[in-house]
């Protein structure tokens, strides 16, 4: 009788959750609000590495285009380039479109994706910098 009553005793803990093993709750995962941007708008050029299409789209990893001039670099999402593009030894000859329609923010938040993934460590951009250079478009 004691056994039986020390076994209901334990599945009466064990069913009141004293039994199980409590899991660490999952962190949150952070997605950088340029990554949606960069993904709608510039993934089929520029590929989900940032390493282009050789020959047509550039790559966005280490390049002076995307790590040096903030304003060359705003510029070129605002006004978008026809010319080809040498980077590297290498020329690329697809147009970059205007991207002129995103607000600020956003092409601050895109850039700074860019600056900040494919291997790159460069400064954020800042939707202040952007209202600044669209102004003098």
């Amino acid at each position: 009788m004691k056994k039986l009553f020390a076994i209901g005793m334990l599945i009466v803990i064990y069913s009141a959750g004293y039994g199980q093993v409590k899991k660490a709750a999952a962190k949150p995962v952070v997605i950088h609000p340029g990554k949606k941007i960069y993904d709608e708008y510039c993934l089929s050029c520029h590929q989900e590495d940032g390493m282009g299409v050789p020959g047509m789209n550039p790559p966005l990893s280490k390049t002076e285009w995307v790590l040096g001039d903030k304003t060359r670099l705003i510029k070129v999402l605002l006004n978008g380039m026809k010319t080809p593009l040498e980077i590297n030894g290498e020329v690329f000859h697809n147009p970059m479109p205007q991207h002129d329609f995103l607000t600020d923010q956003q092409l601050a938040d895109v850039l700074t994706y860019i600056r900040s993934n494919f291997g790159n460590k460069a400064a954020a951009i800042t939707a202040a910098e952007v209202k600044t250079i669209r102004a003098v478009k």
